[in-house]
C-alpha cells in the first residue's frame, strides 16, 4: 500500500510538472496486422526531424518550429522504438520493409516551437513531447475479450469461423471433445495447438478477427496454462475438474493477467489515437473479409476511453483519447483519383465507432495515407480508355510493374452492402492488388521520405497543442 501510495504521489508530481512547463502528448498506434504501423511511424518521425515535405502541417510551413530531436523515453521498462534501423531499411541502397511489431515500443520526439496565435508574442518558446507507442495489432484484438465470458467467447468464435477452410482442423477435433468430462492436459494441449495452427493461417490469408493475440506473439508466456486453451461447443454439465470448467478458468486468467495490465499500463494511457487499417487488402479479399473488418474494429474501439479530459483531471493523471484518426494505409498503391473514394469507403466502414466517439466528445478524422510512398502515377490506355494507375518495384521479383487495380466505386455502399449480406464475391467487379517494394529514393537537406497526407495526419493529431 506504501508503494502505490509513493508511486501515485510521484505520478502527480511528474503530471504536474510536465503539465505546466513541459507538456507531453502520448500518440497510441494500432491497428490490425499488415495495416503498416512501423512503416507509419518511421515516416512520422522522419518527417518531423525533417519537415521539408510537410506543406500541411501549419506549425513547419509557417517556420515556427525552431527545432525537432529524439530524447529518452519516459518509460525505463519499455524497448525503444528502433526508428533508425527501420529508416536504414526503408531508404538503404536495397531498400526494404522492416519486421512487423512483435512487442510493444515506445520513443520521444520533442518539438521546441513558438506559440502562434494572438499571444503568441507573449510567449517565449515551448517545449512539446511526443510520445509514440507502438504495439502489435494482435494486441489491440484482445481488448474486445474484456467485456465476455468464456461462454459468449466460445459460441461467438465457432459459428463465425465455421465456413472458413482454415478452421477446419481446428473445428473437427473441437466438435469431437466432451467437455464435460474430466481434464486431459494432453489433450487440452492439443486443443490449444490445433486452435493456434488456425489463428496462424486466418492472419495469412487476410482474417481480421485473430484472437486470442497473444497465441500469435506469446513471448515468454509460450506454454504456459494462460495460453493452453480453446473455443468448445458448452456441455450440458461441467463438474469441477471438467475440461470445460479449467478452459473457462484459464481464459478469464487471461484477461485478468494479460490483457488486463496492457490495458491498464498502456492503452488506457493514450492522448491521441490513431487506427491504421489495410482497407485495400480487405476489398481485395472479398466482401466477407471486409465486413469482418467492420465488425473486428466496432468491438474493439468500444475499449477506448474516449472523451476530453479537464485540466485537474489530467494533473490527476486521469488520460482520455480527445483525438482519433482512422487512416486506411496503402495509399500509394492507387491513383490520386481514387483516394477519395478509398476515403469514403473508409468512413462507412467506420461509421459506428465514429458516431460513438463523436458522441463522447471526442474529435474523429478519416483519411487515406501513405508512410513511405513506393510508387509513382502513370496512366495506362485499355481499350481505348485511359486509366489511373501506379508503377513501382514488385515485392517478389524486384521488377518494374504498372498495376491498375480497378476502379473503387464512388458509393461506399457498393462496397459495404454486400459485405453486411455475407456475399462471398463482389458481384460486378474484380480488385487487384500487388506486393510492392519500397522505391530507391535520394533524399536532399531537411527533407524526409516521401509519403502520402502524413502532414494532414500531423496537423489533426498536434497541432492544436502547437
Amino acid at each position: 500500500m506504501t508503494d502505490r501510495i509513493a508511486r501515485t504521489v510521484e505520478g502527480v508530481q511528474a503530471a504536474t510538472r510536465e503539465a505546466l512547463f513541459e507538456p507531453s502528448l502520448r500518440l497510441g498506434v494500432t491497428g490490425l496486422s499488415r495495416a503498416g504501423k512501423t512503416v507509419f511511424i518511421t515516416g512520422l518521425i522522419a518527417n518531423l526531424l525533417n519537415r521539408g515535405r510537410m506543406p500541411q502541417f501549419t506549425a513547419a510551413r509557417e517556420g515556427r518550429i525552431e527545432a525537432a530531436y529524439l530524447q529518452p523515453q519516459p518509460d525505463d521498462t519499455l524497448p525503444r522504438f528502433d526508428y533508425e534501423g527501420h529508416l536504414a531499411a526503408l531508404t538503404g541502397d536495397d531498400p526494404r520493409w522492416p519486421q512487423s511489431t512483435r512487442a510493444i515500443s515506445e520513443l520521444r520526439l520533442s518539438l521546441r516551437y513558438r506559440p502562434g496565435g494572438w499571444f503568441a508574442g507573449l510567449r517565449g518558446p515551448q517545449v512539446l513531447h511526443l510520445d509514440i507507442v507502438d504495439y502489435p495489432g494482435e494486441w489491440l484484438l484482445d481488448l474486445a475479450l474484456m467485456d465476455k465470458s468464456y461462454a459468449e467467447w466460445s459460441e461467438a468464435t465457432l459459428a463465425r469461423i465455421a465456413k472458413r477452410p482454415e478452421a477446419a482442423g481446428f473445428l473437427a477435433l473441437a466438435r469431437a471433445e466432451d467437455g464435460a468430462l474430466r481434464l486431459d492436459e494432453g489433450r487440452a494441449q492439443a486443443l490449444a495447438a490445433a486452435f493456434t495452427a488456425y489463428l496462424q493461417a486466418a492472419r495469412a490469408v487476410g482474417w481480421s478477427d485473430c484472437t486470442p493475440g497473444r497465441f500469435l506473439l506469446p513471448g515468454d508466456l509460450a506454454g504456459s496454462p494462460v495460453l493452453t486453451f480453446a473455443p468448445l461447443p458448452k456441455p450440458g454439465q461441467s463438474p469441477r475438474g471438467s475440461l470445460w470448467r479449467e478452459m473457462d478458468r484459464r481464459f478469464e486468467a487471461y484477461k485478468s493477467r494479460v490483457v488486463t495490465p496492457f490495458f491498464r499500463d498502456h492503452f488506457a494511457r493514450i492522448d491521441r489515437q490513431v487506427v491504421l487499417l489495410d482497407v485495400l487488402g480487405a476489398i481485395h479479399q472479398g466482401p466477407q473479409a471486409v465486413e469482418d473488418m467492420r465488425r473486428t474494429m466496432a468491438e474493439v474501439l468500444s475499449a477506448f476511453r474516449i472523451g476530453r479530459t479537464g485540466w485537474l483531471a489530467s494533473l490527476l493523471g486521469a488520460r482520455k483519447v480527445e483525438k482519433i484518426l482512422f487512416a486506411a494505409t496503402k495509399a500509394d498503391h492507387l491513383h490520386h483519383e481514387q483516394h477519395p473514394a478509398l476515403t469514403a469507403i473508409t468512413e462507412g466502414l467506420l461509421a459506428e465507432a465514429r458516431a460513438r466517439a463523436d458522441f463522447a466528445g471526442a474529435e474523429t478524422a478519416a483519411m487515406s495515407l501513405a508512410g513511405l510512398r513506393a510508387t509513382v502515377e502513370e496512366r495506362v490506355e485499355r481499350d481505348g480508355q485511359s486509366l489511373p494507375a501506379v508503377r513501382g518495384r514488385l515485392l517478389a521479383t524486384g521488377k518494374t510493374a504498372v498495376m491498375y487495380p480497378g476502379a473503387l466505386p464512388g458509393d461506399p455502399a457498393r462496397i459495404l452492402s454486400p459485405a453486411r449480406e455475407g456475399a462471398e464475391r463482389w458481384l460486378d467487379a474484380e480488385f487487384g492488388l500487388m506486393g510492392f517494394a519500397p522505391a530507391r529514393i535520394t533524399l536532399k537537406p531537411g527533407e524526409g521520405p516521401p509519403h502520402i497526407r502524413l502532414d494532414r495526419a500531423v496537423e489533426f493529431l498536434i497541432g492544436d497543442r502547437l
